[in-house]
């Protein structure tokens, strides 16, 4: 295998590995918002400030991920 090849085989599995945490994570994370809100409507502000920070939080992840990628194609 060329190291061409190598290089960008191993940018698209960290990419793609790096993606699927985060990706069941948002899902996770939607499903218990939306049922938290619909348990209780009086919380929606305070539900929906936490619900952004934890999806900041698991979006950076796959930023990380995304970054890796990145360097593995153009430094690697």
């Amino acid at each position: 295998m060329e190291p061409e090849a190598v290089k960008l085989l191993a940018a698209g599995l960290a990419m793609g590995l790096g993606a699927i945490g985060p990706g069941i994570g948002l899902g996770i994370l939607g499903m218990g918002a939306v049922n938290a809100v619909s348990r209780n409507p009086e919380a929606k502000g305070t539900i929906f400030t936490n619900f952004l920070f934890a999806l900041a939080l698991t979006e950076a992840v796959a930023i990380y991920a995304l970054v890796v990628a990145i360097i593995l194609i153009f430094v690697a």
